[in-house]
């Protein structure tokens, strides 16, 4: 909601979408496909209505975060902002190493903020090329400082704005 409130801010509008796995109250996301099916199904329809002829940014948190970026192609996104990207899953006990997601965030051609925190056990994934990578204090879940991710979300995005606006 702190990212809500910054965007609103920016005079960005704003739709929060439930991952279908939350509204059932599972803990476990669905697997990859079926999230980016249904990501795909909702943002696709939403320039279909009031949204018109509007640029299209997504973003999510968590696993969220890497389905708009898995998607953002797919959906005409024109920036992506990811909150507590998943970067590499912490290793468990007798368990060898999961791959780094990162390919996921280097697959995003355009403007994409990152907003970690700094104990976030995933890790924190670079800055590089288009991406934009802001640490807050506090770990994945982002709680410990919620005006600092607000700020940091506003400011990405008004430069955003100004960039996009001299470019037109």
């Amino acid at each position: 909601m702190a990212v809500r409130e910054a965007a609103l801010r920016e005079r960005v509008g704003v739709g929060l979408v439930e991952q279908p796995y939350r509204v059932k109250e599972r803990r476990s996301p669905a697997p990859t496909n079926q999230l980016d099916a249904a990501w795909e199904a909702v943002v696709t329809r939403l320039p279909e209505g009031e949204l018109h002829g509007l640029p299209l940014l997504v973003g999510g948190r968590s696993s969220g975060a890497r389905v708009a970026c898995r998607t953002a192609a797919a959906t005409d996104a024109v920036a992506v902002v990811c909150l507590a990207f998943p970067l590499q899953p912490p290793r468990r006990a007798g368990k060898a190493a999961a791959p780094s997601r990162l390919v996921e965030l280097e697959a995003v051609a355009v403007p994409t903020l990152v907003v970690q925190g700094t104990l976030d056990l995933f890790g924190v994934p670079p800055a590089g090329g288009q991406r934009t990578v802001v640490e807050v204090p506090g770990d994945h879940s982002l709680k410990a400082d919620l005006a600092a991710v607000s700020a940091a979300v506003q400011s990405w995005l008004a430069a955003l704005l100004v960039s996009r606006a001299s470019k037109m």
